[in-house]
């Protein structure tokens, strides 16, 4: 059966750091697209992060750039989302996905209804 499971979600104030973990069974992420997406209350959900599982290679949101850090850990079959200096509107639903098709490729990687593979989210609030 295959399984996305997020984890690290919580409260945290302005300024202050989480790290999100998302682990896959029943399929291995040595290949494909890992993307972090996020969806906040009223709003549509847009992509945060992607990385190419193969080759580490990252992409970013604009509006996370140089705040998070995706990466993964093959032999460990997880991807994480590093969050520092969050702030008031990074508050979410995040999600994990996976399109073990093809890697980011580009600006394709926001392109939701690549990923084949998604997890039930974790609740990030940043408030003071």
């Amino acid at each position: 059966q295959v399984q996305l499971v997020e984890s690290g979600g919580g409260l945290v104030q302005p300024g202050g750091s989480l790290r999100l973990s998302c682990s896959a069974s029943g399929f291995t992420l040595d290949y494909g697209a890992l993307g972090w997406f996020r969806q906040a209350p009223g709003k549509e959900r847009e992509g945060v992060a992607c990385i190419s599982s193969s080759i580490g290679t990252t992409t970013y949101a604009h509006s996370v750039k140089g705040r998070f850090t995706i990466s993964r850990d093959i032999a460990k079959n997880t991807v994480s989302l590093q969050m520092n200096n969050l702030k008031p509107e990074d508050t979410a639903v995040y999600y994990c996905a996976t399109d073990p098709d093809q890697e980011c490729n580009g600006g394709t990687w926001i392109e939701q209804i690549r990923y084949d593979y998604w997890g039930q989210g974790t609740q990030v609030t940043v408030s003071s």
